[in-house]
């Protein structure tokens, strides 16, 4: 599982898994096992802005916190997604 950082943010590792590729980028939050099951998923669009597809086990806060990180990192975080993917942002073509 490739993830974005290997620190974790508001106690969760910030990943995308390797078959998950095919569609925008998009963000999983876990705190365990890296895999898609109980995971939060938010979707990343081109300015930063994040949709949040599935909570998982995250609090309301911890989602806040999550999309707060996102928006500041963006953009190095899509470095690493596009390294893996040709897929671009939420809401592209």
């Amino acid at each position: 599982m490739p993830k974005y950082y290997e620190f974790k943010v508001c106690g969760y590792y910030l990943y995308f898994t390797s078959h998950c590729i095919i569609e925008c980028m998009h963000v999983h939050a876990s705190d365990r096992k890296l895999t898609e099951a109980g995971s939060a998923k938010f979707f990343v669009k081109n300015d930063g802005d994040s949709v949040l597809q599935n909570k998982g086990i995250l609090n309301d806060r911890e989602v806040r916190i999550i999309q707060s990180f996102i928006k500041e990192n963006y953009k190095e975080m899509y470095l690493k997604w596009s390294s893996l993917s040709e897929k671009g942002f939420y809401g592209e073509n």
